[in-house]
């Protein structure tokens, strides 16, 4: 299974997060994860780990053409020629000769820069340094200025996606456009969510764990999930629930579980900004 942007960019249903994973243990982590199965990495600027990832990435028996490994431009980078120099070093800093999917990390709209930054990353795209462009964070009125603004459409909109916090307009928004969505914090660092009645009755229901619940739904509701995980028997498990599917009634009553205030640490893209 792959999930199609609107340039016919096909990106796996499960990815695998890196937030934390850095040194040599996060490049250990990344290979494993690459041979059991993963071809999508997603790392950042501001993760410290691109080096370690994208090592990883190298040491792994998979054959580079078949590796999608992602970065991020941070927030401090969004001026163009800044923006410009930053993709030129992640690239560097990488030793993988071209960066597959670079994403804005977020819009800080207050700095109104956002557009210069995303002309940068179509100028890379067109030297040759990065073969596909998106973004994290933005919402659908980010887009749209992108688009006005540029006339590109992003190809990925990463953002916060999880069960109490499920963004049914966000996924239908960009379902429209042919963006697709990848999900961080897909499992809402856990918490109590893995304990909630829908998630263990799922679970129970088709002879797998709570977080692979919580997985499939992301997968039957069109969502890129990225976990993260240095244990090479859980990166295996997560990466199974992509072969599970959910019924209807069993998505909707997962999501039901959203709640008003599910978003994590307030962290809301119309006011939220990161450096």
């Amino acid at each position: 299974m792959t999930l199609r942007a609107h340039t016919g960019l096909t990106l796996p249903t499960i990815g695998l997060g890196t937030y934390g994973l850095r040194g040599f243990a996060g490049s250990d982590a990344v290979r494993t994860a690459l041979e059991s199965g993963y071809r999508l990495v997603d790392s950042a600027f501001n993760y410290e780990n691109e080096a370690a990832v994208a090592v990883g990435c190298r040491e792994s028996s998979v054959d580079r053409s078949d590796i999608l490994y992602t970065t991020k431009l941070a927030g401090r980078h969004h001026e163009h020629d800044k923006a410009t120099t930053a993709i030129e070093e992640s690239v560097l800093r990488t030793g993988l000769g071209q960066i597959d999917l670079i994403l804005i990390h977020w819009p800080n709209p207050s700095q109104g820069l956002f557009v210069e930054a995303w002309d940068a990353l179509i100028g890379a795209r067109e030297r040759g340094l990065v073969r596909h462009i998106g973004v994290s964070n933005f919402l659908p009125e980010h887009l749209e200025t992108l688009e006005e603004e540029t006339g590109v459409r992003p190809e990925v909109n990463q953002i916060e996606v999880h069960p109490y916090f499920p963004q049914d307009e966000a996924l239908a928004f960009h379902t429209e456009k042919g963006i697709i969505t990848q999900a961080w914090s897909p499992i809402g660092r856990a918490g109590g969510l893995l304990d909630e009645a829908p998630i263990i009755d799922t679970a129970a229901a088709h002879g797998i764990s709570p977080t692979q619940a919580v997985l499939a739904w992301h997968v039957r509701r069109g969502a890129l999930p990225l976990p993260k995980s240095a244990d090479a028997m859980r990166q295996a498990e997560n990466l199974a629930a992509a072969e599970v599917f959910l019924t209807d009634d069993e998505v909707t009553a997962i999501s039901s579980l959203s709640r008003i205030d599910g978003r994590r640490n307030a962290q809301d893209p119309a006011v939220y900004e990161e450096f």
